[in-house]
Order: structure tokens, then C-alpha cells, then sequence
């Protein structure tokens, strides 16, 4: 048997303790609960729509925000993402908009602002130079897409720790005086194998504007050298950005480097070996023409054009058959080569070569010639049997501007003007290698390598 009692307001079907079988008319009361039910649920559809609760509406607005988000990431992209450790600094960082136009770029570390570029398009942002390592940074960064909307994107990450460091050192020192044809030279402690990323890295500004190239001698050794020499009394400014920059592989450099100096007066001689003259040309007149002996057959003076790197008074110089002490010495080979003051051979000089190598000079003139010379003043030698050994010396001047060109690893040349260098094709740089005597070495000298 079965009963149904009304409680509450609500129908309960209830079995009763007998254990027999409902039979048909079960069945049919189920049947007419489940359509009484049907009933209901086509009513509620036919009507206005059923309240959404607080809590579905807050987790459907959550849900639309994290869709709008991925989507301004997707057309505004930053490189590196966020959240990323141990982040090459060498890489850089790169703003990518794939729909509109990037408005605005701000990268951030602690209290310092990293400086880049946009592309014509304003597409693409990139910073500057490298990134430090082992920092924290954070790019910011705003467009507007193709249908007027504005997007924000953001990227925080951390630069790796170094395993190994390169350090760069420059030969000029702060607001030191030098001659015309001192090139800037750097030295690395380690080599160098990405040295297109250090020339990247290096910007050379001068007072007055010059066309030069970067040239690698080896692995260690970089210079700058001008087409042809500096213009007297120059102020130069060296920075190389070079903190970031991967040196070689697993290998950064920790630290910027940064110089200023000035290019002095013209000073430039020219010593021939077979009239026995040294022609002397200064704040570009000729000052003097004298009497000199170079080097006797077999201990020859050779050819090439030089820079001078020190001077003392006296200088002690032992050799075969000699030690005496010098006076107004002025060294221009690391091999020992000097002008010097040679009171024994006057009777000699514009005569004949009777030295061990050196240039001799008068006492008289030895010392005009000392008081004026600084380091980076130019000495050419020619008439001689033989040529220079590369690398005696500072001798990048011994190199065509061609050959000059070919020591770079990006193969361009670099124009300088007060408001810093920039890469350009060699053959749009109009300016053209000099061959007087006054403003760069004579193509005679170009086989003394």
C-alpha cells in the first residue's frame, strides 16, 4: 500500500513497509512528477531570464578581464617576459606591437632608466646598449591598437650573474694632451670573440668632425683610428657601453668605460734617410729642415709612419759597442728608436747614416724638437731599404684606410661629431685619405707592415 501525506506545503510519495511491488500506478505517479516538472522548466524559459547570483557574476567578470589581458599581451608583446630569470643582458629588451602603434616604453631598474628607440613605424621599441647583470627590470609599455583602444602591457625579470668577466682598459689618460695621429686604443684582459657586439657598444665624440673605423689587432686589441689625422687642438670623449655586453661566449663585461682627452697642437717630421733631412711641420707651417743621420747600412732606420710614445731627459741606451746617456730623447719603436740629440755625429748629419738606428739629431735641434713633442705626434720615415715590423710601436698608421676598413668586424666606417659616432656604409663617406704630409701619411708607407 502507499500513502501521501502533505507536509509543509509539499507532496512526499512514501513506500509502504510491505514488501511488494509498486506495480503500474508507481510508475505512473513518477511519470506525472517528472511531466509536472517539464511544466515548470518550459514555463521558466517562456519568462524573463533567472537572476545571476553575486558570486557566477564576479567569476564571469574575472574571467572577461583574464581574456581582455591575454589579448592586449597578444598584440602588445615584451621581450623578455615576465617573470623570466637569468636573462642574457647582451639580448636587450624588445616592444612588439602587432596591432597600432606603440605610444610609450619605460624600463626601469631600481632608480636608473634604460634609453632605446622606436623603428619608422613605431612597431618596435629597443633599448640602446646592453642591460646590466644581476638586476631586476621592469618594461612597461602602452599602444594604441588599430580599432582606437588603448592596451598596457608589463614585464618584470632578473639579468643572470656572470660566471666570468671581461675587463676593458684605454690607453689615453683623463684630460691628458696627445698629437694628431693618437689613436684610441683598448685592451681587453680576455679575448674577445663577439666584437662586432663591442664595436656596438662604443661611441667616440669629438669637437670637431672626423671619419674613422675601428680596427682589432688580435683578440685584445682595439683602436679608432681617423682616415686621416685628427684636427689640432680637438677635444675627444670615448664611452664604451660596455656593461652587459657578452665578450664571448659566458664571458660579460661587468663595467662601462669612459675617457676624455684632447688632440694638441699640429706637430709632424718627416725623416728621410737618403737626403739626411728632417723636415719639421708645426701648427701646419714648416718650422724646421735639418741635418740628421739615421741608421748606418745593416742597423737601417725603416720606413713607416709612427707615433711617438714617451720622451726622457737623459734616456740610458745600451747596445752592441754603446752605453751612453742620451739627452732629448723622444722613443717612437718599442724596438728603441729614438730622435735624439747626437753631439758625436754632427760632422755626420746630412751626410751620411753612421747610427745604431735612431735619428740623430743636433743638441740645438734635439731640443726644440723635445720641448714641442707629445705622446701621439706622428714621425714618418722614408727612403729607407726596409720596412717596419707591424705592432714596433703604434702602428695602425702603417695601414691604408682600405686595409683599415677590413680590421673591423662590422666592416663600416664611423662618423664622429661633438654629438657622438655613428656606423655608415664606406662608400657613402665622402671624405677621401690625404696625402700631404700634414694630414696623414704618404702611400709609401702603407707596405711597412
Amino acid at each position: 500500500m502507499r500513502q501521501i501525506d502533505k507536509a509543509d506545503g509539499q507532496r512526499h510519495i512514501r513506500a509502504s513497509r510491505q514488501g511488494r511491488s509498486a506495480g503500474p500506478g508507481r510508475w505512473l505517479a513518477i511519470t506525472a512528477v517528472t511531466g509536472a516538472a517539464g511544466l515548470l522548466i518550459a514555463a521558466c524559459s517562456s519568462g524573463s531570464p533567472a537572476p545571476t547570483t553575486p558570486a557566477a557574476s564576479h567569476s564571469a567578470a574575472k574571467a572577461s578581464a583574464s581574456a581582455s589581458a591575454a589579448a592586449a599581451r597578444a598584440q602588445l608583446h615584451i621581450s623578455p617576459g615576465d617573470g623570466h630569470h637569468n636573462v642574457n643582458p647582451s639580448k636587450g629588451i624588445k616592444v612588439t606591437s602587432a596591432s597600432g602603434k606603440i605610444q610609450s616604453v619605460t624600463v626601469t631598474s631600481g632608480h636608473q632608466t634604460v634609453s632605446g628607440s622606436f623603428n619608422g613605424a613605431h612597431t618596435v621599441w629597443r633599448n640602446q646598449w646592453a642591460l646590466q647583470p644581476s638586476r631586476n627590470y621592469t618594461v612597461q609599455a602602452t599602444a594604441v591598437n588599430s580599432s582606437g583602444t588603448r592596451i598596457t602591457s608589463t614585464s618584470s625579470f632578473h639579468t643572470l650573474t656572470p660566471g666570468a668577466s671581461d675587463t676593458a682598459m684605454i690607453f689615453e689618460g683623463y684630460k691628458q694632451s696627445y698629437g694628431v695621429a693618437m689613436p684610441i686604443r683598448i685592451t681587453f684582459s680576455s679575448p674577445v670573440t663577439n666584437k662586432a657586439a663591442v664595436e656596438k657598444a662604443l661611441q667616440v665624440s669629438s669637437s670637431k668632425p672626423v671619419t674613422g673605423a675601428w680596427y682589432w689587432d688580435g683578440n685584445q686589441t682595439l683602436y679608432f683610428r681617423t682616415m686621416n689625422y685628427w684636427p689640432a687642438n680637438t677635444t675627444v670623449s670615448f664611452d664604451g657601453h660596455l656593461n652587459g655586453v657578452e665578450a664571448s661566449a659566458g664571458v660579460f663585461f661587468t663595467a662601462d668605460l669612459t675617457q676624455t682627452f684632447d688632440i694638441g697642437p699640429s706637430l709632424v717630421v718627416v725623416a728621410s734617410t737618403k737626403t739626411h733631412y728632417l723636415n719639421v711641420f708645426y701648427k701646419g707651417k714648416q718650422w724646421g729642415h735639418w741635418p740628421i743621420s739615421t741608421g748606418r747600412p745593416g742597423l737601417d732606420t725603416v720606413n713607416g709612419t709612427y707615433i711617438t710614445l714617451e720622451k726622457g731627459n737623459p734616456v740610458r741606451m745600451v747596445g752592441n759597442g754603446y752605453n751612453e746617456l742620451v739627452n732629448d730623447a723622444v722613443r717612437f719603436t718599442y724596438s728603441g728608436d729614438y730622435l735624439h740629440s747626437a753631439p758625436w755625429s754632427v760632422g755626420e748629419q746630412g751626410i751620411t747614416n753612421v747610427s745604431h738606428g735612431c735619428v740623430n739629431l743636433s743638441p740645438q735641434h734635439a731640443a726644440m724638437y723635445y720641448n714641442l713633442a707629445t705622446p701621439g705626434d706622428p714621425v714618418t720615415v722614408t727612403g729607407s731599404p726596409h720596412t717596419g715590423k707591424w705592432g714596433d710601436g703604434f702602428t695602425v698608421w702603417f695601414l691604408s684606410w682600405k686595409q683599415l676598413l677590413k680590421g673591423s668586424a662590422l666592416g663600416q666606417a664611423v662618423q664622429v661629431t661633438s654629438s657622438g659616432s655613428t656606423f655608415v656604409s664606406p662608400s657613402s663617406v665622402t671624405q677621401t685619405p690625404a696625402t700631404a704630409r700634414l694630414a696623414g701619411p704618404k702611400p709609401d708607407n702603407y707596405a711597412a707592415q
